[in-house]
């Protein structure tokens, strides 16, 4: 009987993380907006955060790039997206038992909390795939801390704890958001004497992009002043941006956006769950053992804060401010997208809900638990199915393997400029919304990108300087020669995709005929081009270092982790 009450939670998770996204478990690859999942990709110097571009997807670039060559990319990406939405359920079930003694049904309504909001759905809209995994560690990571905060000298119990907190940090660490959310959690609830160790193991875990930004440049570059007021919290109907953000949504992108968070369901879903999460605030913030109070009220700080500052930045004060800092400060356009942080107030917000959930449902606590997972879950009901609908695999063109074949072939010298100008794409075989293009891990050469936004009819300039530098050549029709002279060895021509063209024919009419040509691509080699803006060969053995040392901490601490954990140990006799 134990057990099978066990199970539930699992099982519970498991079944809200299916409901959501049943579609990618057809065959396929996911591309959508931001997310750019292909069958093989490469070690390219982007994918090592080497590239002209802030390294915004290290190390998860170099990690798919080495399991591609044994798995297909397709299949790990689903992988881990179904992994982090069931864990971020199952996490939140364990924090409300911990912190509450929270009972099953309680641990059900967090579950729906963690795994049933706006924030997940706006992201996986957005494509934010390996976000998602930063997000579903933050239960685990306030779970590790208080096993730190229990601990007392050394031992096995003591080397599990700090195992799980490195487990965390490192799954969060696929994207430099997912390991900034992560980090100021663990920072925040640690303790005061385990803050040196916890900052040193995040320093390891975020290592890959902490370093290419510094080995590439981009560290000390300044991001567009443009990008605060495109990527501000942006309100919705009813709701204004406060409101949008307390209800766990208000991504910048109105299209990234579910269609029942436009309209009045959107303040129905944000009054319901913010009326159970203020029924149960008086017992999250009540007294307790002073560990556990001192961590929920810690959680409840910083979710307030996740939600004010972003609300705050999306004001005239606030944009001002903003574009002073991504002006005055390298590398702060990190935080631009201001909503991403959102995700610090879903551990706090899972267990208000978790004892709300406990003062309605003393007396029938099955109907009572069945009707608020209703409440919660109804509003959002397009999340479902793939947030409906949209969140559906793709299948590549067979041009696209073909042409990567052509590069590998050639031993790719030079990088590769691609047609139409721009980043984004909208292929009929992609669906209707722009996907980011697929190039870059198509191809085994590095491929320019601009890093050029468009966002609500403007432009954020991104820090791809060479690459705007030939795209604006390729446009104006310039001649071969010049493009070989910043280092372009190929053109990808991507057809049957809206896009600027500008007189580049003039340009490709001279380069004889194409390497490879069908009708979704057409590839041309441009004879001599002049290699002189790379990377040095010390730069990527240091970023490949710490694309290991991030490895080996992940792959260390979940063996160290399952080794350790206390379904394991055996009881004497």
């Amino acid at each position: 009987m134990v057990a099978r009450l066990r199970a539930v939670v699992p099982a519970y998770s498991a079944l809200l993380t299916l409901l959501i996204l049943a579609p990618l478990l057809t065959p396929g690859h996911l591309l959508l907006r931001d997310a750019v999942s292909t069958p093989r990709s490469y070690l390219t110097d982007a994918a090592l955060g080497l590239g002209d571009a802030a390294p915004r997807a290290v190390p998860q670039d170099a990690a798919l790039a080495v399991l591609s060559t044994v798995l297909d990319g397709g299949p790990v990406v689903k992988a881990v997206l179904l992994l982090a939405l069931w864990t971020a359920g199952i996490g939140a079930a364990a924090l409300a038992r911990r912190l509450l003694n929270a009972p099953l049904y309680a641990q059900l309504v967090a579950v729906t909390v963690a795994i049933w909001n706006p924030y997940v759905a706006e992201r996986l809209l957005q494509g934010h795939w390996s976000l998602l995994t930063g997000y579903a560690a933050l239960p685990w990571t306030v779970l590790a801390a208080l096993r730190l905060r229990d601990c007392h000298g050394t031992g096995r119990a003591r080397l599990a704890a700090w195992a799980a907190l490195t487990l965390c940090l490192a799954a969060a660490g696929l994207t430099p958001t997912g390991a900034l959310l992560a980090g100021v959690l663990a920072l925040l609830t640690v303790g005061p004497r385990r803050i040196p160790g916890t900052a040193a193991l995040w320093l390891g875990t975020a290592a890959p992009w902490l370093v290419a930004a510094a080995l590439s440049g981009s560290a000390g570059e300044h991001s567009d002043p443009a990008g605060i007021a495109a990527f501000a919290a942006r309100a919705e109907p009813g709701l204004g941006t406060l409101g949008a953000l307390a209800g766990l949504g208000g991504i910048w992108n109105a299209d990234a956006v579910p269609t029942t968070r436009t309209g009045p369901l959107a303040v129905l879903g944000t009054a319901l769950l913010l009326l159970l999460v203020l029924l149960g605030l008086r017992r999250l913030l009540g007294a307790g053992l002073r560990d556990e109070t001192v961590l929920r009220r810690t959680l409840a700080a910083v979710a307030a804060t996740a939600i004010v500052l972003p609300a705050l930045g999306a004001t005239a004060l606030g944009l001002a401010v903003g574009e002073q800092l991504v002006t005055a400060i390298p590398g702060a356009g990190l935080l631009r997208d201001t909503q991403k942080y959102v995700a610090l107030a879903v551990p706090a917000y899972t267990l208000a809900a978790a004892a709300g959930a406990v003062v309605l449902a003393r007396r029938a606590p099955a109907a009572v638990t069945a009707l608020l997972i209703a409440l919660l879950a109804l509003p959002l009901a397009d999340l479902a199915f793939g947030v409906g609908g949209a969140l559906r695999p793709v299948h590549y063109p067979a041009g696209w393997a073909r042409a990567a074949a052509v590069v590998e072939e050639a031993g790719h010298p030079g990088d590769v400029a691609v047609l139409p100008g721009g980043m984004f794409r909208r292929f009929a075989w992609s669906g209707p919304a722009p996907v980011l293009d697929p190039a870059p891990r198509l191809l085994p050469a590095d491929v320019l990108q601009t890093g050029e936004l468009p966002v609500r009819g403007g432009t954020v300039a991104g820090e791809g300087r060479r690459a705007v530098r030939v795209e604006r050549a390729l446009l104006a029709g310039a001649p071969p020669a010049e493009i070989a002279t910043a280092g372009v060895g190929w053109i990808l021509v991507e057809h049957r995709t809206p896009g600027p063209l500008g007189e580049s024919a003039r340009t490709l009419a001279q380069l004889g005929a194409p390497a490879y040509t069908d009708d979704d691509l057409t590839l041309y080699r441009v004879q001599g081009p002049v290699i002189t803006d790379q990377p040095t060969a010390n730069a990527r053995r240091i970023a490949g270092a710490t694309h290991l040392l991030w490895a080996a901490l992940l792959i260390g601490a979940a063996a160290t982790t399952a080794a350790l954990h206390p379904a394991r140990r055996r009881t004497p006799a």
